[in-house]
């Protein structure tokens, strides 16, 4: 829900067209951001993570970040702050793909490298990396996206910015297309086939 709602706030189209229609998405995607980051933080103090400490402080980080988000770009959308409400938007969406991203970063690790790091317990030097690398670095990508637009930055930094971005939108596109071939759609299929 949040994937697909923060997509279609991004198109331009929509947005700058039906602005009625961006602010409803926009409060469900909010909606849906605030309720993913506070069910996940009440999991983990309840239940805590299979990677133990190191996953549960990762991922309530995680999860506080995304909370942030969310009331961050709601608030500035609200006070008619448009370019602020865009920087945030911007960050939530980053958070937001990067629950899509920690599927795919293990599944291409695990494909590429036979698992190496990784245990069944998420204990290893992998998996401690990635209980920050699904995140931290999307924020990364889009920080330095919203200060190359804000500071009117030289045209090669610009150029730079939006070619990271390009890159990491064809990884993210690329792994949705291949996993949803070779694991997820097999396995839905698989699901409605028995129900």
């Amino acid at each position: 829900m949040i994937l697909l709602l923060g997509s279609i706030q991004l198109i331009d189209a929509i947005r700058n067209r039906f602005p009625s229609v961006h602010r409803w998405i926009g409060r469900g995607y909010v909606l849906a951001s605030l309720l993913a980051a506070m069910g996940g933080l009440i999991f983990i103090g309840i239940k805590g993570t299979i990677g133990g400490t190191f996953m549960s402080i990762g991922f309530a980080l995680y999860g506080v970040l995304m909370f942030v988000a969310a009331i961050e770009t709601y608030r500035h959308a609200v006070a008619g702050r448009v370019d602020t409400h865009r920087t945030w938007a911007l960050r939530l969406y980053a958070l937001a793909i990067g629950s899509w991203l920690y599927r795919m970063d293990y599944g291409f690790w695990v494909l590429l490298t036979d698992g190496l790091g990784h245990t069944h317990s998420f204990s290893g030097w992998f998996d401690y990396v990635m209980d920050f690398f699904f995140y931290l670095p999307n924020l990364l990508v889009v920080e330095a996206f919203i200060r190359a637009d804000r500071y009117k930055a030289s045209p090669i930094l610009r150029l730079s910015a939006s070619l990271v971005l390009l890159l990491a939108m064809g990884f993210l596109g690329l792994g949705t297309y291949y996993f949803t071939l070779y694991y997820w759609g097999p396995a839905i299929l698989r699901y409605l086939s028995i129900a």
